[in-house]
C-alpha cells in the first residue's frame, strides 16, 4: 500500500468513526441505526455521501423548528375554533383525544364529504371550484407537473389571478422537479403568488432533499376543501403504460376545511417567511347537512415531537373489534405499525392489507415484499391489486373511525416527509369507505401462505428483498 493509499484510508477512518458515532447518539429506532451502520461500513464513501444527503437527522435545528409557526398557528386554532355543542362518540373518544393533545387537531362536526376514485371528475370538480373562487384559492401539491392537466390548472389560477382572486400554489421543489420554469412563470406573471416549498436547486447537493412536502390540497374561500392522495399530473387520468392509476380523494365542506387551511398557512409560512392571517381566510362555518360527520384533519411532519398520523393508525389498529382495512402504494411499515397489524390479526380482527401489484419503484416494492409472510403469517390478509397501479392511501375500521390523505404506510411518510390525514368519524363515512375498499378488492387476488411457500421464490430473489428490507427505514 503505497503512502497516499494509507494517508487515504486513515482519512476516511478518521471521518467514518465519528459519523459512526453519531449516528448511535441520536437515538434513533433501533433499525435505523443498525441499517445506517451496515451502510456506512459497507458502502466505503457511497455510505458515507449517502448519510449526508439522507440521514442526517436535521430535523428541528437547521430546517424546520426554526422557520416553523406551528405551535402559534395551531394555539391560536385552539382558542378560537371550539365548538361547544361537540358531542364526541365514545367509540373513538381516546383517538381523538390522541390527535387533539399531540397536534393540537381539533374535531368539528359540521363536515360533508364527497369522495372521488376517478381523477377525471376529481379535477373537473377541482377546476370548477377554482373557476367559481371569490376570494382566494390556495393550492398545495406535492408533484405539479408541466403537462396538458397542470395547464389546465395554470389556465385556471391564472385566470383568477387576473380577475382579482388571490391565488397561492405551492408545490414540493423535489417532487415538481420535472415541471419547467416557464410553465411556474407563466402563472406569476398572471399574478399567482408561487413557491416551491424547501428548494432544492442541485438535488444531488443538499441534505432538503430529505424532507418533502407531500401533502395535497386546495382551499377555495375556505368553504370548500380538497384532501387525499392525487398530484396534479395527467398519469393520474391516463395511467402509466399500461397500468392505470387508481387512488382516492376527497372533497369536505364544513370546519375540516378551517382546519385545512390553518396547515396551508403553516406550510406558506414555512416556505415563504409570510404570514396569512387575515379573517377573511376563515368565514363562519355553517352545519352542511343533516349527515354531517365529524372529523379531525392530522399532520404529521418532521417538526412535530410525535408522529401523529403513524399513531393514529396504531390506535385504531389496537382497539379494532372487527375489521381493519388499508390501502397503501408502499408498505414498509414502522415497527410500531407492524407490531399494531400483528396484535389485531391475532387477536382475530379481520385485518386486511390492499397493495399494488406492481410497483413504480423497483427497490420499494422488493423491500415491501419482504414483509409480506410475516403478515400473512399473524392473519393478515394480503390482497394484490391487479387492475392498474393502486396509489390509495385509505383506512376504515369497524364502521366506525376511517382515514384518507398523503401519508404512505411506511417510514418516509411516518418521520420524514409533511404529510395531512383527515380522519373521519361515524357510520355513513365508514361504510363509504369499507364499500370503495370492497369494490377494488374485487380486482385483487388474495395472497395466502400457501402461495407464498408452494412460489417459494429463487434464492437471489429472496436475498434481494431481504437486503432491500435492510433499507427500507432510509428509503
Amino acid at each position: 500500500m503505497t503512502y497516499a493509499e494509507q494517508l487515504t484510508l486513515g482519512l476516511y477512518i478518521f471521518i467514518i468513526i465519528p459519523v459512526m458515532v453519531i449516528v448511535v447518539m441520536e437515538k434513533r429506532q433501533p433499525t435505523k441505526t443498525v441499517a445506517w451502520l451496515l451502510v456506512l461500513t459497507f458502502l466505503p464513501v457511497i455510505g458515507l455521501i449517502f448519510y449526508f444527503f439522507f440521514g442526517q437527522n436535521i430535523r428541528k435545528e437547521r430546517y424546520i423548528a426554526r422557520h416553523s409557526l406551528d405551535k402559534l398557528i395551531r394555539k391560536s386554532m385552539k382558542e378560537g375554533a371550539g365548538q361547544t355543542s361537540l358531542v364526541l362518540p365514545e367509540r373513538n373518544r381516546m383517538l381523538i383525544r390522541l390527535f387533539a393533545n399531540q397536534d393540537l387537531s381539533l374535531p368539528s362536526n359540521d363536515n360533508s364529504v364527497v369522495t372521488y376514485s376517478s381523477a377525471s371528475q376529481l379535477f373537473d370538480d377541482m377546476l370548477r371550484c377554482i373557476q367559481q373562487a371569490k376570494l382566494y384559492v390556495h393550492l398545495c401539491s406535492y408533484i405539479i407537473e408541466d403537462d396538458a392537466l397542470g395547464q389546465r390548472f395554470a389556465e385556471a389560477l391564472s385566470s383568477k389571478a387576473k380577475e382579482g382572486v388571490e391565488v397561492r400554489l405551492l408545490y414540493d421543489s423535489v417532487g415538481s422537479l420535472h415541471a419547467s420554469r416557464p410553465f411556474f412563470r407563466q402563472m406569476q406573471e398572471a399574478g399567482v403568488e408561487v413557491s416551491s416549498f424547501m428548494s432544492v436547486h442541485f438535488p444531488f447537493l443538499t441534505r432538503r432533499i430529505n424532507y418533502r412536502n407531500h401533502r395535497k390540497l386546495c382551499i377555495v374561500d375556505g368553504e370548500v376543501g380538497f384532501i387525499g392522495g392525487m398530484n396534479i399530473a395527467q398519469r393520474y387520468i391516463d395511467g402509466t403504460g399500461e397500468q392505470p392509476w387508481h387512488d382516492l380523494h376527497l372533497k369536505m365542506s364544513g370546519g375540516a376545511v378551517t382546519a385545512m387551511q390553518h396547515v396551508f398557512e403553516e406550510d406558506w409560512y414555512f416556505a415563504t417567511k409570510n404570514l396569512l392571517n387575515s379573517k377573511k381566510y376563515y368565514p363562519q362555518v355553517h352545519p352542511q347537512s343533516a349527515d354531517a360527520c365529524l372529523a379531525q384533519v392530522v399532520t404529521s411532519s418532521p417538526s412535530t415531537q410525535w408522529h401523529n398520523i403513524m399513531q393514529g393508525y396504531v390506535r385504531i389498529l389496537l382497539d379494532a373489534h372487527d375489521y381493519v382495512f388499508m390501502q397503501t402504494p408502499y408498505f414498509l411499515p414502522t415497527e410500531p405499525i407492524l407490531f399494531a397489524m400483528h396484535t389485531a390479526a391475532l387477536s382475530g380482527v379481520d385485518v386486511r392489507l390492499m397493495l399494488p401489484l406492481r410497483g413504480d419503484s423497483k427497490i420499494v416494492e422488493w423491500a415491501s415484499r419482504s414483509y409480506l409472510s410475516e403478515v400473512v403469517k399473524a392473519g393478515v390478509k394480503v390482497y394484490l391489486y391487479e387492475a392498474g397501479f393502486l396509489h390509495s392511501k385509505m383506512l376504515v375500521s369497524d364502521d366506525a373511525v376511517c382515514s384518507c390523505g398523503s401519508a404512505n404506510v411506511d417510514f418516509r411518510s411516518f418521520e420524514n416527509n409533511f404529510e395531512c390525514n383527515v380522519f373521519l368519524y361515524g357510520e355513513n363515512m365508514a361504510e363509504q369507505m369499507k364499500k370503495i375498499f370492497l369494490a377494488d378488492q374485487k380486482n385483487a387476488r388474495l395472497i395466502t401462505l400457501a402461495d407464498l411457500r408452494r412460489h417459494r421464490q429463487p434464492f437471489v430473489d429472496r436475498f434481494i428483498q431481504s437486503l432491500s428490507r435492510v433499507l427500507a427505514p432510509l428509503l
